[in-house]
């Protein structure tokens, strides 16, 4: 019996073809007995079931199975030969352009696909490689911020005559229409209006020094920016916001509740903190400094992150097969995708596939791997984490189980999982490895220095 022939031609370092050719054996006895299968199960005008002639079943249906079963066929041959060969692959397999079946006449099939390769890289990592690790200081702007809103969130509410920057003002909401009079059965909803979420100043200072019954007419867009926000308060979903062509509302003070903030005492820090162990402002502050400084670290750890990426791009220099996977891009696009829309996209692609390269060979030099147990502890720590956020205790240790067991064998949640354990492993491999400088900066100056990266 005769097998398939599978090589392998060089076009250069990063391209190759690989050639394989299906014979009449290899396929044969499969087709055969589908057709068979089918003449069994055929019901056709003038015969009785399973008796219609084998050469009007192989007229009817003899190509598409013969198609399906070279294609099955195809498929497995050239997976085994990468799998067997130990190519590197980029992308997938690509017909080669210009390639003729005859299916009708032919016995033995000849087909090409083109094919990138992954470059040899060995990435190395050492205290040689410095790169700046910036500690984000929180200054008297951000402590004292801070300090207001928890004053506030415990603060306590309080009826006033008129209104002053930061109330409250709870209002009756009206369509306008083109000659600014209440639009019969337009959007008309009760709702409270917080100045902290008024983004145009103008529009802001129509709330500010009114009282009860007050009226005034606002464009809504202008004067909220969050669309979720602007939907609820008009009572709409978020579709119906997105075709409002009537946008001037008229609105009617009904309430003005003013906050007025807890005083930053003992009695407040009690509240926060374990009794006892913040008694003055001082200590307030300090702790806050120390809560936010650590919340910061975060952001810290992402720029980390996207430094090393910028870093070991540019001191790695390595080719990828770009014509190949440009070609290969327009091929495997789900919608038309012309050469010259991928040429102009592809320097980002080409970033993001030479990091994943690297990323990908640090992981195996540093043997950084994720044991099923791994899996399961992250995602316990994840599900007590969502608990707490909702004041929940942890389920017990039978049900903790039943609910990882459910999240893992997702396969979305469980790439979701696995990447996050891979996240905190890389950034302690380049905590570790890398020569961090550290240098303090501001918020603000953090803010600006990431805009501009």
């Amino acid at each position: 019996m005769k097998n398939m022939n599978t090589i392998q031609e060089k076009i250069n370092k990063l391209q190759s073809i690989i050639k394989v050719s299906v014979y009449k054996e290899d396929y044969q006895e499969n087709v055969d007995k589908i057709l068979k299968d089918y003449r069994k199960k055929a019901v056709m005008p003038g015969f009785r079931k399973g008796k219609t002639p084998m050469s009007i079943i192989e007229k009817q249906y003899k190509t598409s199975v013969l198609v399906d079963e070279v294609n099955k066929l195809l498929q497995n041959e050239l997976y085994r030969y990468i799998s067997e060969e130990n190519l590197k692959i980029l992308g997938s397999p690509m017909p080669k352009n210009g390639q003729e079946i005859d299916w009708l006449n032919e016995t033995k099939f000849d087909f090409e696909f083109e094919i990138g390769l992954s470059p040899e890289i060995d990435i190395k990592i050492s205290k040689k490689d410095k790169i700046i690790y910036y500690k984000i200081e929180a200054d008297d702007k951000i402590i004292n911020k801070h300090a207001e809103d928890i004053a506030k969130r415990y603060g306590k509410m309080t009826n006033s005559n008129l209104s002053t920057n930061g109330d409250l003002i709870f209002c009756l909401i009206e369509q306008l229409d083109d000659n600014g009079e209440i639009l019969e059965n337009g959007i008309k909803n009760e709702a409270t209006v917080s100045m902290d979420f008024i983004s145009n100043k103008k529009s802001k200072e129509k709330f500010i020094g009114v009282k009860k019954d007050d009226k005034f007419k606002l464009n809504v867009r202008n004067t909220f920016s969050n669309n979720s926000d602007l939907a609820a308060m008009l009572n709409i979903k978020n579709k119906e916001l997105d075709n409002l062509n009537l946008e001037y509302f008229q609105f009617t003070v009904k309430n003005i509740s003013k906050l007025e903030p807890a005083v930053m005492n003992k009695e407040l820090f009690d509240k926060i903190y374990e009794k006892g162990t913040v008694r003055t402002l001082k200590d307030f502050k300090l702790k806050i400094k120390e809560e936010t400084e650590h919340s910061f670290q975060t952001e810290s750890d992402r720029m980390l992150k996207n430094d090393v990426v910028n870093y070991l791009i540019k001191k790695n220099k390595f080719d990828i097969p770009d014509d190949f996977l440009k070609q290969w891009l327009v091929h495997n696009s789900e919608q038309s995708i012309s050469l010259e829309k991928v040429d102009e996209e592809y320097d980002m692609y080409s970033k993001s596939l030479k990091w994943q390269l690297i990323e990908n060979n640090i992981l195996e030099n540093f043997n950084i791997t994720i044991s099923q147990e791994e899996l399961e502890e992250h995602t316990k720590y994840l599900i007590s984490m969502q608990m707490k956020q909702y004041g929940q205790p942890d389920p017990d240790d039978n049900k903790m189980n039943e609910i990882v067991s459910s999240i893992l064998n997702k396969d979305e949640e469980r790439k979701r999982v696995h990447d996050q354990i891979y996240d905190i492993k890389t950034l302690k491999l380049y905590k570790e490895t890398f020569k961090l400088v550290e240098k303090t900066i501001s918020y603000d100056e953090f803010v600006k220095l990431a805009s501009e990266k």
